[in-house]
């Protein structure tokens, strides 16, 4: 009988190793697997890749991730928000590499990966600094420019529900990068706020199959960023004074 339930997300993040890629959904705290990373934080492995669409808000997610110098480089397409405090410091000191890739690019790339496309062409960065250093080819008197499909070891996905089989349903918004990512990682782990019994899902809104997903975790009532962020928490918890 298959049966993806993981007993906790400590116990699904615990072979993540130094040195893994990991794809991380989200679009600022909308789909952020908090409960996930941190798990990770505690497991402390270190010289981490993580491509998300951008570096976390506050000290919280993937930014308490950052903050405990665990990851080596991010890819992402907004390295800067409102709430990003840790990473630009950190590049700025050069401690973090970044690799900047325009929004829709950062998704197609990972939608090739999970569909065995090895690269594109795009009009998206040509005649940008982006553009330095790739092939450029012209179609119909338009420059294009290759990009290259992203995979990865892990992805960490968060989802409104899911069933015992891996199939996921997402809140609204929250969807974001979470149904490419689970195609392009070799191993992808899930968190949902609800595990329903199997057939408890209407087979016409699942998003992502279970066939893309290896373990989920039930995390009720997961935390919010904004509220973390406006309580100044940091994670591993604290209040800042």
């Amino acid at each position: 009988m298959i049966n993806k339930i993981i007993s906790s997300v400590e116990v699904a993040v615990r072979d993540i190793p130094s040195g893994a890629t990991i794809l991380v959904s989200g679009f600022g705290e909308a789909g952020s697997p908090v409960e996930l990373l941190h798990a990770l934080v505690d497991l402390g492995p270190t010289d981490l890749t993580i491509i998300s669409n951008n570096t976390g808000s506050g000290q919280a997610g993937l930014a308490a991730l950052i903050a405990n110098h665990q990851v080596r480089k991010v890819i992402c397409s907004f390295p800067k928000t409102s709430n990003s405090v840790v990473f630009p410091e950190l590049y700025r000191s050069g401690k973090i590499e970044l690799e900047l890739v325009p929004q829709g690019t950062l998704a197609e790339r990972i939608r090739c990966g999970g569909a065995g496309i090895p690269a594109f062409y795009t009009p998206a960065s040509v005649g940008t600094p982006l553009e330095e250093g790739k092939e450029t080819r012209i179609f119909e008197g338009r420059t294009y420019v290759l990009e290259y499909a992203i995979r990865a070891d892990y992805a960490l996905v968060k989802c409104r529900k899911a069933d015992r089989y891996g199939n996921l349903v997402y809140n609204k918004t929250a969807r974001n990068f979470g149904p490419v990512m689970c195609t392009a990682a070799s191993t992808t782990i899930v968190q949902a706020s609800e595990i329903v019994e199997a057939g408890n899902l209407d087979p016409e809104s699942i998003v992502t199959p279970g066939i893309f997903v290896n373990r989920v975790v039930e995390v009720r009532n997961p935390l919010d960023e904004s509220i973390l962020i406006a309580e100044n928490r940091s994670y591993p918890w604290q209040k800042k004074q």
